[in-house]
């Protein structure tokens, strides 16, 4: 393992780097990308994120799914419904400084809703 000199940084171990390359992978799509950032704002059902993010129910059934098993969302029963929320508060700060910045850059508001068929998924 080498060390940085840029800073006085360790570099980190290769777990740690596939682990984060890993959950990068896995918000690489809009229409994950979008589903974090829609429950970044507060807990959905299937159907809420589905006209939020304006994906089919099976699409982001899937999405959450894959989400859930990775670890960054959670999902826990409200009478015959299933609600998700984040797990991992530290993916929420990744994702709206990412997107935030982003949005900014382009001239637009971070609160201005984006519909994933506008990004071509």
């Amino acid at each position: 393992m080498s060390t940085g000199t840029g800073g006085g940084f360790q570099d980190p171990p290769a777990e740690v780097l596939a682990e984060a390359a890993a959950a990068f992978g896995l918000l690489a799509t809009p229409a994950r990308l979008h589903i974090v950032w829609a429950l970044a704002q507060g807990e959905s059902d299937v159907t809420g994120l589905a006209e939020r993010v304006g994906g089919t129910l099976p699409s982001v059934s899937q999405h959450l799914t894959k989400l859930k098993l990775a670890g960054l969302v959670r999902s826990r029963r409200e009478g015959r419904r299933q609600v998700y929320l984040v797990d991992d508060p530290d993916v929420v700060t990744v994702v709206r400084l990412m997107v935030g910045q982003l949005a900014e850059r382009a001239g637009h508001l971070a609160q201005e809703p984006v519909r994933l068929r506008e990004l071509g998924a």
